[in-house]
Parts: structure tokens; sequence; C-alpha cells
């Protein structure tokens, strides 16, 4: 029988993968990122996000963050979260299947040129795969955001920042993937001062 843990032990424990998970991290990743970001931006082309759960709140949190939190302007960053339209997806959802909640809206909002940004702690959400190979197919740059050992949208996306984590460690993913929105928000604004 597993012994229990106390409240105290939990936390330290949650601190301890927190604190190994980070120093693991590749800061490099972010600047390729956000060099990627600025691009797009020079360009005037559109920034999309997508996740799932938790994710879908990350995903929510950056578009806010990078479109209006930089407040980058002439030209503005152009952030548009798949997340935000709960019209959207419970249409396609109903009608076309889960699979498409994203992919739908992009064939309509995006074009060639356009960054899509991912985010899943596993790297393995189907209709997060799907959209990825929509994307690609009509040259829509990916990078995906995850976790654990990256999954399949590691392998597919053109650039990836990679969280590495134990498998099935969603808290500390999602923990870390939500600071990397905030590491980029400051990494632009930064850019943008010193450009």
């Amino acid at each position: 029988m597993e012994a229990k843990r106390s409240s105290r032990q939990a936390i330290f424990d949650y601190q301890e993968r927190m604190t190994s998970a980070l120093g693991g991290f590749d800061y490099g990743q972010i600047e390729s990122f956000v060099a990627k970001i600025f691009d797009i931006r020079k360009q005037e082309s559109t920034v999309f996000v997508a996740g799932n759960g938790g994710s879908a709140s990350t995903a929510s949190h950056y578009a806010v963050d990078w479109m209006l939190g930089t407040a980058l302007v002439n030209p503005s960053l152009r952030v548009i979260a798949l997340t935000e339209s709960a019209g959207s997806i419970t249409a396609t959802g109903n009608d076309q299947g889960f699979d498409r909640i994203f992919q739908r809206q992009l064939e309509h909002l995006g074009r060639a040129r356009d960054l899509l940004v991912v985010v899943s702690a596993s790297g393995n959400s189907s209709n997060l795969v799907a959209l990825v190979r929509f994307a690609q197919s009509v040259g829509i740059v990916v990078v995906a955001i995850t976790g654990f050992d990256g999954g399949v949208l590691k392998q597919l996306a053109d650039f990836s920042v990679h969280v590495e984590t134990a498998a099935g460690d969603y808290g500390i993913a999602e923990d870390l993937h939500l600071m990397i929105g905030h590491v980029v928000k400051e990494a632009l604004i930064a850019g943008a001062v010193n450009a």
C-alpha cells in the first residue's frame, strides 16, 4: 500500500519537478521563436494559436499578451486565438467532429506565410495534429509548444519549443507553457525597443 504524502511534501515535490524541468529548458528555442514572430509582424501576417483544455486557456492568454500586452504598432502584431469562438467550435464539433474545430476556422482565416502556434502537454491531440497538417499544406509555418516527450506535434512542427516533463505531469508542463508566453512577451517588447 502506497504511503500517504503530506500537503507539505506534495508542495515540495511539485517544486522539485518544476526546478528540474526549468533546469533542462533550452532558451535558445524561445529566441528562435521570437525572431520568427518578428518576421511575421514585419510581413504583416497573422499569428494563430490553439490548444485544448488548460492549453486552450494558455493559447488565449498568449493572444492577449502578445497582441495587446506588447503594444507593438506600425505594424501591429496580429494574434488570433482559435480557442475563443464558442460558436465556431461548437458548430464544427456538432456538424463535422471535434478533430476539425480549429482547422475549419483556419481554412477561412489563414493564408500562406502566417504562423500557427499549437500548445499541448502531450503533443498528441488529434485535432491539433490535423490542424498542423492542414496549416503546412497551405504554407503556414508551425511552432509546437509541448511537454512530456513532445509527441507527434514536436516531430511535425517546423519549430519546437519543448519542455521535457514526465509523461502525465500536466501541471508542470502547463505552468511552464504559460511562463513561455510571458517570456515571449518580454522578449518582443525588448526586441521592439532595441530594434
